[in-house]
């Protein structure tokens, strides 16, 4: 089974799994390679910040694990770092002093509200909030380093108030393009996040269209991940990922070893 590069556990404000469960769960699939990528979101602007990781703890029992089980399965580390240009310094300092194999540069918190909740579409449209999304989501990716692959481009989607039914890559492709092509002009590579069929999208994020768009521009580095915050999650719908990805012509999955990209074949 393809290896899962966005797994969560209970290291993450969100997430209660043991990593060892989620290590055992990706064995059982038959997967030979993993990244556990927790959330460190920091200075989002709540008034308790729920996303922040003790590294020194993080990264050592991670070694250990990575330690007991090899020769098993690779055990790769990594963190989902969220995006804010604001501390720019912060996180770009923070990067270059990880001893990690992957880090995921993702957009969360847009004006300091997470999508995730009610709050970041009241008082603006559905189309609006999408748009304020792309946008900042571009100045991000413009101007910071800090980061291998860009997590689920559209995530903003998941939580929408018709969440991706009046949603497509057609009508907001204006904000999207610019995104893309960054991507491929700084080295960056595009997540393939399965968790958009386990919110019902039935498509992944981003959608098949931009994912063969970013194809079409000339990005070749595409990663994958389930977004796992239990282990039935994990791997989910990888089986169709593979194949969205080869309609859109890509022949290889792109993995990251001490932050360096590795190409498997898909």
């Amino acid at each position: 089974m393809l290896p899962d590069t966005h797994i969560h556990t209970g290291f993450s404000g969100d997430c209660t799994v043991p990593a060892r469960i989620q290590i055992e769960r990706c064995l059982a699939l038959g997967m030979t390679e993993l990244c556990i990528t927790d959330h460190h979101d920091y200075h989002t602007g709540m008034a308790e910040e729920l996303f922040l990781l003790d590294f020194p703890s993080y990264l050592s029992q991670l070694q250990n694990l990575r330690q007991e089980y090899e020769g098993r399965i690779r055990i790769n580390i990594g963190v989902e770092l969220g995006l804010q240009v604001r501390i720019r310094e912060y996180l770009e300092n923070l990067a270059s002093s990880l001893t990690v194999d992957y880090i995921i540069g993702s957009s969360h918190f847009i004006d300091q509200t997470d999508p995730y909740y009610p709050g970041f579409f009241e008082g603006r449209s559905e189309q609006d909030a999408y748009r304020r999304y792309f946008e900042v989501s571009l100045e991000r990716i413009r101007t910071l380093d800090c980061f291998d692959s860009f997590g689920h481009l559209d995530y903003v989607v998941r939580y929408g108030p018709t969440t991706n039914h009046n949603y497509s890559y057609d009508a907001y492709r204006e904000y999207i393009d610019p995104i893309l092509r960054t991507l491929i002009e700084k080295g960056r590579a595009l997540e393939c996040n399965t968790a958009g069929f386990k919110y019902g999208l039935g498509h992944p994020n981003p959608s098949e269209d931009i994912l063969r768009r970013y194809h079409e521009l000339g990005g070749e580095q595409v990663t994958l991940g389930s977004d796992a915050h239990s282990p039935e999650h994990i791997g989910h719908s990888f089986a169709r990922a593979r194949e969205i990805l080869l309609d859109c012509g890509f022949c290889y999955l792109t993995v990251y070893r001490q932050r360096k990209p590795v190409l498997l074949p898909l």
